[in-house]
């Protein structure tokens, strides 16, 4: 139980993943969808960049170096630095959730012109008469 308590951040996320991905699956209208979507991504960045902290005082990795640029033997310690991995990747999941936005919502925007409707039960039956005539 304290295991749970202690990690309850990565709970959150993961409910709101859950959630986005209800809205993704059952959702009937087009732009809950795209919600939805923006709900899952926005919650997987929080849990990776959450996987990146470290607790107790640790720093940015900044390597000392000599003359010559190289690093001094026993100055860097893994221990005291954060892993910059995950939020860099996230940096560019950031850049990715942003582009993937933009052309869902311009789709979105085209799929209303032609049909104006965002329900996706609607616009199966009027392409389902215009296959038919």
């Amino acid at each position: 139980m304290d295991f749970i308590i202690a990690k309850y951040n990565y709970w959150i996320y993961i409910i709101l993943m859950m959630i986005g991905f209800y809205a993704m699956i059952v959702k009937n209208n087009l732009i809950k969808k795209v919600v939805g979507m923006n709900i899952f991504q926005t919650a997987l960045i929080l849990l990776f960049i959450s996987t990146g902290v470290k607790t107790g005082g640790a720093t940015v990795p900044i390597v000392i170096g000599d003359a010559h640029g190289h690093a001094i033997p026993g100055t860097v310690h893994a221990i005291n630095y954060v892993n910059p991995l995950p939020h860099v990747l996230m940096l560019t999941a950031i850049v990715v959730m942003v582009a993937t936005l933009g052309v869902a919502l311009a789709l979105l925007i085209m799929i209303f012109k032609r049909y104006n409707t965002f329900e996706e039960d609607e616009i199966l039956e009027i392409r389902r008469k215009e296959a038919f005539t």
